[in-house]
């Protein structure tokens, strides 16, 4: 029952760490609003590229001396940098063209479901109630908040045209799928015995690398003041940099699924902000929509109390996609790693 206590206080310690990630990544459409100037483009590829290099360079040691490790993996290192590639262009025009708001919304709202299918097909996990409760929440949650700014954003002149909009939701749903996909593969290689700091240093290193000529390309508006500098240094430093080094302790000990569920608290951090600093004005149901993603985070991340059973009672072999769980990096290719689920202990 230690190694239970243990595993347990483990996973609250990395659900705390996607939290306060999700809480720096909810301030950057509101910080992309102080560089009017600058595109969703080059905000992203900024923010991604060089928040990414910088994590490549503070990991570079243990990139080095787990190289072996990174090189039996490499399509695993590869989607992972593609979809960190493919995130923030996807991401940052998603909210230029349908509103901060919505955009956080959908492309977040959408990555818990992208990633429990990605671990379904992948790794044949089997969703927990628990998850889908708390996805259900959250998710419901997201869709209030998306349908009051809707409802708010075509109800005003100058707006933006319902062709932008579904544009700009339709490359909020590719940027979920590109988040979901490169939370796996972060995932996938810190259970196959990689630290943190390699896996995520390696993914981002090379997906900052691929945004670099996305950066050169249309960069220019970052240099033009030093307010358009000072938003981009934020962007790279604190919820990219700071965030995702957060967001990779996060992944050792809880699985993606779930660390991509508990990220929606990214969307409501958005909108209270976009209300608080940017004057938006957020409608009851998006209120609404806010409490219903505190309960999803309250669902995944409250401990429960463990069963006492003997160890060897326990047959059943169920996902990790639930919160909070533990998964140890894998000690083979046969190895399951142990987790702690509603209050029972199983192998998943």
């Amino acid at each position: 029952m230690r190694s239970a206590g243990r595993a347990a206080g483990s996973a609250g310690v990395g659900s705390l760490c996607v939290l306060v990630a999700s809480v720096l990544w909810g301030t950057t459409g509101t910080a992309a609003t102080f560089a009017p100037a600058v595109g969703p483009l080059a905000i992203g590829a900024v923010a991604m590229g060089l928040g990414g290099l910088l994590q490549a360079l503070i990991a570079a040691p243990r990139i080095r001396r787990e190289a072996p490790g990174l090189r039996t993996q490499p399509g695993v290192v590869l989607l992972g940098a593609l979809s960190v590639g493919a995130y923030p262009l996807a991401f940052y025009t998603s909210m230029h063209l349908a509103g901060v708001a919505a955009g956080t919304v959908v492309s977040i709202g959408s990555a818990p479901l992208a990633s429990a299918v990605i671990e379904r097909v992948v790794d044949g996990h089997r969703l927990t109630r628990r998850w889908m409760i708390g996805a259900a929440l959250g998710l419901s949650g997201t869709v209030l908040l998306c349908t009051a700014e809707a409802a708010k954003t075509h109800s005003g002149p100058g707006t933006q045209s319902v062709g932008s909009t579904v544009l700009g939701v339709g490359l909020g749903l590719v940027a979920g799928f590109t988040y979901a996909l490169y939370s796996w593969a972060a995932h996938r290689l810190i259970r196959r015995g990689l630290t943190s700091g390699a896996a995520m240093g390696a993914v981002f290193g090379l997906g900052g690398l691929l945004l670099m000529p996305v950066l050169l390309a249309t960069g220019a508006p970052l240099l033009s003041s030093w307010s358009n500098t000072a938003v981009g240094a934020y962007m790279a430093l604190v919820p990219m940099f700071i965030g995702y080094v957060l967001f990779g302790w996060g992944l050792a000990h809880v699985p993606a699924s779930t660390a991509t569920t508990l990220s929606l608290l990214e969307p409501a951090v958005a909108a209270v902000l976009a209300v608080l600093v940017v004057g938006e004005r957020l409608p009851l149901l998006g209120w609404a929509g806010i409490a219903l993603v505190v309960g999803c985070l309250a669902v995944l991340t409250t401990p429960t109390r463990t069963a006492h059973r003997p160890q060897a009672a326990t047959t059943e072999h169920s996902t990790s996609a639930e919160a909070p769980s533990v998964s140890e990096p894998d000690r083979g290719p046969e190895t399951a790693p142990a987790v702690i689920e509603l209050g029972q202990v199983s192998t998943g």
